[in-house]
């Protein structure tokens, strides 16, 4: 990922805005979630909390005259009924449709996997009549090759209003030749979150930060008859969720970014070790041996009912493990080799975006919307902790839990940071690597394995 550093320094600005959230006296809480007529599946779940006021007016700021006739924009998305997303989206919706009169956004929500075909084949298909006028997208190489196909609408001129609330590097994954194309709506790590309930229960009182604590716990876990870990085999950008941060862990965040970008091979021996490393945490029951056949939803759901006593996806899941009711606590990945890595390289960065179709009948009407909506769905996701925000925080932030801000932390001492591999690559050997994942969890191939078939696939 270029400009990283910058990306950091940013957040320390961000964080240190949001710090100062807690003085103001107009405290704004998050927006509860509402059911439409969307799809309801997706890999994450809703928080539920009421507000108890309104949240900010700040769109009506930027109300204009109702046109003559109405206009429609269809969005789509993956911020279906159980998706942590959706209050946000649902309240950034309304508050754009009252600040701008005879302007409304028809949502249509799909499930995470079946999504990534969907848009994909409507985005680069000969028939652009069923294109939505915005649609979410993920950064990197994803939205790249529907910019390449000339799918995507220019924003630069709209970003001109927002340039001092929309730090120029978290634009960084959504700029192609040095014109920007995607609004980020978050801003994302993977961590690792525990149970300290039940890792108090073997003798532990803090998140393992190296390998070696790492397996002592799980074996104690294991031989007390608790499951350490969940995976959800059925989905398999879960699996990567585990398999990523021991990569990077293992080769350092510079050698794996440029096997992502397509600029250096998978021939690496310490690639192979870490699908062994991986391999052998499931070997030793570290895993939940039903896994294989379970859904991101239903892992995510053991861990927060006690069943499991790790659970590692996206920091998008905060809010809800804040809620749980045990007490919680969060880190990264223990380091595998100093030599090539360090504790404080992850994987994330701001891959949740919007965008704009070409093929839009509204196109002016789209682009000013985007924006916007981008920037409030941003705003609300901020306050519902899920995940960090993209843009300047200008809002109360008192109430954020506490495991928000350890995630804050994370990211503040960061020394190194990689896209998602299925968005930091094109669409064709996203889909190569994630078939070499599967076969890896479903143990169908080893480390040796893995980067021949992929050194020799994506070559």
């Amino acid at each position: 990922m270029k400009k990283l550093f910058a990306l950091i320094l940013a957040f320390c600005m961000i964080l240190s805005l949001a710090a100062c959230g807690g003085s103001s006296s107009d405290k704004t809480t998050a927006p509860a979630a509402s059911s439409d007529s969307s799809d309801s599946k997706t890999s994450t779940a809703a928080p539920t909390e009421k507000p108890t006021e309104k949240p900010t007016e700040k769109a009506t700021e930027k109300q204009t005259d109702a046109p003559t006739e109405e206009i429609t924009l269809k969005l789509w998305c993956i911020a279906t009924e159980s998706d942590a997303n959706r209050p946000a989206y649902l309240q950034a919706i309304a508050d754009y449709e009252a600040a701008h009169p005879g302007i409304k956004i028809q949502m249509e929500a799909f499930e995470n996997e079946s999504y990534k075909t969907k848009i994909k084949a409507a985005m680069m298909g000969g028939d652009s009549s069923d294109l939505p006028d915005i649609f979410f997208s993920w950064s990197g190489a994803f939205l790249g090759e529907f910019v390449e196909a000339g799918r995507v609408q220019c924003l630069d001129e709209n970003f001109k209003a927002y340039a001092d609330k929309l730090p120029e590097s978290m634009m960084s994954t959504t700029t192609y030749d040095g014109k920007h194309y995607g609004v980020p709506t978050t801003f994302n790590i993977v961590a690792m979150y525990a149970n300290m309930d039940i890792l108090a229960e073997v003798g532990w009182d803090h998140v393992p930060q190296t390998y070696e604590d790492l397996t002592a716990c799980c074996d104690a876990l294991v031989a007390a008859g608790k499951i350490p870990f969940g995976c959800a085999g059925k989905e398999t950008w879960c699996v990567t969720e585990y398999l990523e941060p021991i990569i990077i862990k293992s080769i350092g965040y510079e050698a794996l970014d440029k096997i992502f970008a397509g600029e250096a091979t998978w021939n690496d021996p310490d690639i192979a070790k870490s699908v062994d490393t991986l391999q052998e945490m499931i070997k030793k029951g570290y895993f939940d041996e039903n896994g294989a056949g379970l859904g991101n939803d239903e892992v995510k759901a053991n861990f927060l009912a006690g069943k499991t006593a790790f659970y590692q996806n996206g920091s998008w899941n905060t809010g809800e493990v804040a809620k749980a009711s045990f007490k919680s606590g969060v880190g990264l990945f223990p380091l595998m080799n100093a030599d090539r890595s360090s504790y404080n390289q992850t994987i994330g960065g701001p891959s949740d975006v919007l965008a704009v179709c070409t093929a839009s009948k509204n196109l002016e009407a789209a682009s000013a919307a985007v924006v916007e909506l981008g920037k409030e769905i941003c705003h609300y996701n901020f306050l519902n902790a899920v995940g960090m925000p993209a843009w300047a925080v200008d809002y109360d932030t008192s109430s954020l839990p506490e495991l928000l801000v350890e995630i804050g932390k994370l990211v503040n001492s960061c020394e190194g940071l990689v896209l998602f591999g299925d968005t930091a690559m094109a669409a064709d050997p996203a889909q190569t690597y994630l078939d070499y994942v599967s076969k890896v969890y479903g143990g169908e191939i080893d480390g040796a394995k893995f980067i021949e078939g992929l050194t020799k696939d994506l070559q």
